[in-house]
């Protein structure tokens, strides 16, 4: 979170004007849930697993200094004291007019305007909030991101912003070393967001974004900026951390799963100062808060801070090395995969099942059978070719099953064992 000046009495009078005409000519304003373009390039350091990466020297004291025994906090939802609960984001045409922006306070660091930027854009709080009133907007074709920080729109159509920046989906580019952003650590907003569709289609494949109350006064690739000026004992901006593989998540909704697996899987940047262990996402009508809620038992001492640094390849880059070297070429068959959840013999209600597994090497796809019993002819859902080690079975009626995934490349494919489940 940023230090910023309290709003004046004419900003404040501005801000509650064009709330009002913007509720009265969009009295229900919906987020686009796609933008058509990729969010990086899969090579990324955003998109880039990191579940096998080695445990940072200093993650036992970092942890410690955010708190073990706080919960995890999604700091997302529905609606919180009469706003979108999150940080929302906007989606605009190619051909949507570019709009002055101007800097009130951190103009040296920012990206200049003019920005696609729409006089009814999403802002974080709502178009009264006084918090950070952060704005996000994604424009389609070009592929570009637009963030501002405490950004308030003017009658004649400008954006008045503490901070901005500008990303281009497509390009590894980092800002200038020491720049800070619409988030302290120079870092995008927008791709580190849990987004309900990402969810509901089963999985979340890129890294997510977290705040800490404390941090010291140093930032990590890919960060560029630090504010606190804190000791050693409290986590860097963009340091990046992980749940531990040994935390089970199998009592979890299918939803709450899917998050929990990215976290496994991809982890959370270090973004901002704020609240310890909060976990950002997109404000969405159909997320359920009581579920939601159920995250608050993943404690600060599931989570452990990984060493990314042998994954850059260049100080100013976001690309991120895929492997530690070139693996021998592929002969054979790939092993069977081992099987993460359900686990075995697990009890879980009727509906969507997420389901993941380990990834195989050389393995180029998988196969998921589902079956009612052991006999081969029983099957009751199948999917193959996918290219990730997770599915979400679809809703079956309650029973006992059996599943069990294939590795699969040009040489063949090697099953798992069969593993029971019982819906209820």
């Amino acid at each position: 979170m940023h230090r910023h000046p309290a709003p004046s009495l004419s900003q404040l009078l501005i801000v509650w004007l064009l709330g009002f005409v913007l509720t009265c000519l969009f009295p229900r304003f919906t987020l686009a849930q796609t933008s058509n373009c990729s969010i990086f390039p899969v090579d990324n350091v955003w998109n880039t697993v990191i579940d096998t990466l080695p445990v940072h020297t200093n993650s036992a004291t970092y942890v410690n200094s955010i708190g073990p025994t706080a919960s995890l906090h999604p700091d997302f939802g529905t609606v919180w004291n009469g706003a979108p609960n999150g940080i929302p984001y906007t989606i605009v045409p190619s051909t949507q007019n570019l709009v002055p922006i101007v800097y009130t306070d951190y103009g040296t660091e920012s990206d200049p305007g003019p920005m696609p930027i729409p006089a009814n854009a999403a802002i974080e709080g709502g178009p009264n909030g006084n918090g950070d009133r952060h704005v996000l907007v994604v424009q389609t074709g070009s592929c570009k991101l637009y963030e501002l920080f405490y950004a308030y729109p003017q009658p004649d159509g400008s954006w008045h912003a503490s901070s901005g920046a500008a990303w281009n989906l497509n390009s590894h580019a980092l800002r200038n070393d020491t720049w800070t952003s619409a988030d302290a650590a120079g870092l995008p907003m927008f791709p580190g967001l849990v987004r309900y569709d990402e969810v509901q289609a089963g999985a979340i494949n890129h890294a997510l974004r977290f705040t800490v109350s404390k941090t010291q006064a140093a930032h990590l690739w890919p960060a560029r900026h630090q504010t606190a000026q804190q000791g050693t004992q409290y986590p860097p901006m963009g340091l990046r951390f992980r749940l531990k593989a040994s935390f089970n998540i199998s009592s979890f909704s299918p939803a709450n799963q899917v998050i929990l697996r990215a976290l496994k899987k991809y982890g959370m940047f270090v973004a901002d100062n704020g609240s310890s262990w909060f976990l950002s996402g997109a404000p969405d009508s159909r997320w359920n808060d009581d579920d939601l809620h159920d995250l608050s038992r993943v404690k600060g001492s599931d989570f452990e801070a990984v060493d990314e640094s042998g994954l850059q390849i260049a100080a100013n880059s976001g690309q991120a090395k895929q492997n530690s070297g070139s693996p021998p070429a592929c002969t054979t068959a790939p092993d069977a995969p081992a099987l993460n959840t359900p686990l075995a013999n697990s009890v879980l209600s009727v509906g969507p099942l997420p389901i993941d597994w380990a990834d195989t090497t050389c393995a180029t796809s998988y196969n998921v059978i589902v079956r009612r019993s052991l006999r081969r002819r029983s099957i009751a859902y199948q999917k193959t070719g996918l290219a990730t080690s997770q599915d979400v079975v679809a809703t079956l009626p309650r029973g006992t099953y059996y599943w069990s995934v294939a590795a699969c490349n040009s040489w063949g494919c090697q099953s798992s064992t069969s593993r029971a489940f019982t819906l209820q």
